[in-house]
């Protein structure tokens, strides 16, 4: 019963989520940052350039990333981005130390612009106009350097989710495999302590197969906020009452 609970309310969470309209999304903190982060008319780059430097630092830190480029060049217009070869990008990034593998990511960032210049015809939008499949946006971040399926999923739900992008569908947009997602997972019971990515993915496959990615935010956050790796707030986590506390 309290695992039906708990899925019930996490759905509900998940729906709320999408029926809310669209408000800026505070990816980083950083009022100018996420100015241009949330500019995916005008900037879509930006936001795809983000989700592919997303990874191995904290996601706030990640998500600088592009605004400390566009800093560096005057602006992100993506013809500047175009001018940039590998070894200056690569200067960029270890001069500000914009990343913990500044000479990978630089790589990465420099092949994403290459991406979207020769498949997208110079605009990220691209890759998610016309109201497509939800398995489509997933395989076209996948094509991205560097990008596997914790990056493409949560790329295509942001999208979703916090942009209101249409898609013809949501069941290929699965539950992202991140730290705070499989510990919250865990600890209420669906999955072992060890359990791999993939049973992670097919957990919440299982759970809600229309959309599994509905569980994404509602189990990050909690991850982040209460359900914390050591000491964990649960007098004040909103699953308290139905959690088996699985620690």
């Amino acid at each position: 019963m309290s695992r039906d609970k708990i899925v019930e309310t996490l759905i509900k969470k998940g729906n709320k989520l999408f029926g809310l309209p669209y408000e800026k999304v505070k990816f980083t903190g950083n009022e100018e940052a996420d100015t241009l982060l949330n500019d995916i008319n005008q900037f879509p780059h930006a936001y795809v350039l983000a989700c592919v430097m997303d990874g191995q630092i904290k996601a706030e830190r990640a998500w600088l990333i592009p605004f400390y480029i566009s800093q560096e060049l005057g602006g992100f217009d993506f013809d500047k981005l175009l001018k940039l070869d590998l070894n200056s990008l690569k200067e960029i990034f270890k001069k500000k130390s914009l990343h913990r593998f500044n000479d990978t990511m630089a790589e990465n960032f420099h092949s994403a612009i290459q991406l979207i210049h020769t498949k997208y015809n110079n605009n990220a939008s691209n890759i998610w106009k016309d109201n497509p499949k939800s398995a489509t946006v997933v395989c076209r971040f996948l094509e991205f350097k560097g990008v596997g399926v914790k990056k493409s999923t949560m790329a295509a739900n942001i999208l979703a989710r916090e942009f209101k992008i249409p898609m013809q569908d949501r069941i290929c947009i699965d539950i992202s495999p991140d730290v705070h997602v499989k510990r919250v997972f865990a600890r209420l019971g669906f999955i072992s302590k060890d359990a791999s990515n993939d049973e992670l993915i097919y957990c919440a496959r299982e759970l809600h197969p229309e959309y599994p990615g509905i569980f994404d935010f509602s189990a990050w956050e909690i991850g982040r906020e209460w359900c914390r790796p050591n000491n964990p707030d649960c007098k004040n986590c909103y699953l308290n009452q139905f959690c088996p506390k699985n620690i």
